[in-house]
């Protein structure tokens, strides 16, 4: 009983076995496909084992051996081995009758095969993830830039454009200059200098040159100009190295009443460190990877806010308001601006921000001067005149005329102006209503009659003047026939004696006024020597009194026909 007990026990613990025989099996990654394990031997503990031989007996037929019935694994348990021989008929040896066994005892049986094991698709899962490996080194070559590339000094190689450009710009915020001060040295770094590069224009054309995927283009450098914010430089220099700068003064100006002109005050420059100096240090330091540099500083002029050219500038524009200032109707300035009056209008405020003058006017004051615009401006219209000959050609403007005005709606003249004046233009048009004057034309003709010794003056057909005449003498006849007027004198000594005391058959008359001439040598004139008006008493000429020889003078004009006759 002890030994069968012992064998059931084996039997239920080879059972136990063969499942985890079965399991590690499956989980055998080298057992995909191979042969059948060697047999196990046979041999058992003598005490737990039955001493016979196995014999190569058939089994019995009601228990023929099962197909492809797998090879019994490797070196099994002891309890396993025991198991097996029990479930082995004896070879030579007889066995002792078994005692009966409850139903409770095992009962042992041929174990169904075990399936075989799955293959495994190792080779095919590593050659899948190389793949992936493999798109996302080419993806990744694609925006990245190149190995080894570097730009102002500053390795950018697997990167982005973008994280390119962030690393540009941090470098060269961090890249510091050293300045020796009385205090010891002083650091500033390229973020505090305002220093700038185009590092995202930089980055773009790194990555556009040397993209990751070229490799001819790998391990290559490009060089980058720093430029630094002239107003933080100096501002950050300044206040780190006081001693070593002095503050410039700015060109001012003023109106001067005495000479009613603006006038400039000259800016005076003042000292500091060269800022091409301290960017060289900074570039060489960026470049070079040094990250630092010493700089020495070099003493320069630094020129004020507001330069003597930029104030000499905007005066000459001041003082040319001045000269022009007004209120104009067309191209008459009709309403001047005194000077003074126009610079008390005016504000001229430094503006540092620009560099120059700002220039603004009080509307206020303006609207003073616009409240008396309409007594100046206003006025009627005047028609004018002009004289022609009898075939309507014109020969001279008698009366220009003169335009009627009516000034307009002034309500935003004020603010209009002082608008324009911030511009630098004091002429202003005046909103103003224009009546063109007429223009009448005058024909005027003179007619002499020898016969009756009269003057006949025509305007337009009608007689506007009559007067007595003295004409030539019979043997100094005046010539007859159609002249126009040529020539007109003042006045002017008349005869050849006046001129060449020698001249025979000659007089001279002196100081003859209003002198029209009409033909060679012969003129209307005044008469100051005799009043026998009416009888031929001249050289040729034809004398008239002097107011009426005035109104000849100034009535006619060069082209005037004059008609002579008997």
């Amino acid at each position: 009983m002890t030994d069968l007990a012992t064998q059931s026990q084996a039997g239920e613990a080879s059972s136990e076995d063969d499942d985890r025989a079965q399991q590690a099996v499956e989980s055998d990654e080298t057992a995909v496909e191979t042969e059948p394990a060697d047999e196990p031997e046979g041999a058992v503990d003598a005490e737990e084992a039955v001493e016979a031989e196995p014999v190569d007996e058939p089994a019995p037929a009601d228990e023929a051996e099962p197909a492809d019935e797998p090879e019994p694994a490797d070196e099994p348990e002891p309890e396993a081995a025991a198991t097996a021989a029990l479930a082995t008929p004896a070879a030579t040896t007889p066995v002792p009758p078994l005692p009966s066994i409850s139903a409770d005892a095992a009962v042992y049986a041929w174990a169904p095969a075990e399936p075989k094991a799955k293959k495994r698709r190792t080779g095919l899962w590593i050659t899948a993830a190389a793949g992936v490996a493999v798109v996302g080194l080419v993806v990744s070559s694609l925006v990245l830039i190149a190995p080894g590339t570097t730009v102002a000094g500053v390795p950018v190689g697997w990167l982005t454009p973008g994280a390119a450009a962030d690393a540009i710009d941090g470098s060269l915020a961090e890249t510091t200059v050293v300045i020796a001060g009385e205090d010891g040295d002083v650091e500033l770094t390229g973020a505090e200098l305002g220093a700038t590069v185009d590092a995202q224009a930089l980055a773009d054309a790194a990555f556009a040159q040397h993209p990751m995927w070229n490799v001819t283009s790998w391990f290559q450098s490009t060089d980058a100009e720093v430029a630094l914010d002239a107003a933080t430089a100096t501002a950050a220099l300044s206040e780190a190295v006081p001693q070593l700068y002095t503050d410039p003064v700015d060109a001012t100006l003023a109106f001067d009443p005495a000479s009613a002109s603006y006038a400039v005050t000259p800016a005076v420059p003042g000292t500091g460190i060269d800022l091409a100096t301290v960017q060289a240090a900074l570039q060489d330091a960026l470049m070079t990877g040094a990250r630092s540099a010493d700089v020495e500083p070099v003493a320069v002029e630094i020129p004020a806010g507001i330069s003597t050219e930029t104030a000499d500038a905007t005066v000459a524009q001041l003082n040319g308001m001045l000269d022009t200032a007004g209120f104009y109707v067309g191209e008459e300035r009709t309403v001047p601006i005194d000077r003074a009056t126009l610079a008390g209008w005016l504000n001229v405020a430094p503006d540092t921000e620009s560099g120059g003058f700002e220039i603004t006017a009080d509307s206020a004051a303006i609207q003073t001067t616009v409240d008396g615009l309409a007594a100046a401006i206003n006025r009627p219209v005047e028609n004018g005149a002009v004289i022609t000959n009898s075939a309507g050609t014109v020969l001279r403007e008698e009366a220009a005329g003169v335009s009627g005005r009516e000034l307009g709606d002034t309500s935003n003249v004020a603010s209009d102006f002082a608008e324009q004046l911030a511009t630098g233009n004091a002429v202003f048009a005046a909103p103003v209503t224009e009546t063109a004057p007429e223009m009448r034309t005058l024909a005027r003709t003179v007619e002499v009659n020898l016969s009756s010794q009269t003057a006949y003056l025509f305007e337009n057909g009608n007689v506007v003047g009559t007067y007595a005449i003295s004409s030539g003498r019979a043997a100094t006849p005046t010539p007859t026939g159609h002249f126009t007027v040529n020539a007109y004198t003042r006045i002017q000594d008349l005869g050849a004696l006046c001129y060449n005391p020698e001249a025979q058959n000659s007089y001279c008359t002196e100081d003859v006024p209003w002198i029209t001439w009409f033909a060679p040598d012969i003129a209307f004139h005044g008469t100051y020597w005799h009043n026998n008006f009416g009888t031929p008493m001249s050289h040729g000429c034809v004398n008239m009194t002097e107011s009426a020889a005035k109104f000849v003078y100034d009535w006619t004009a060069r082209g005037t026909e004059v008609w002579v006759h008997h």
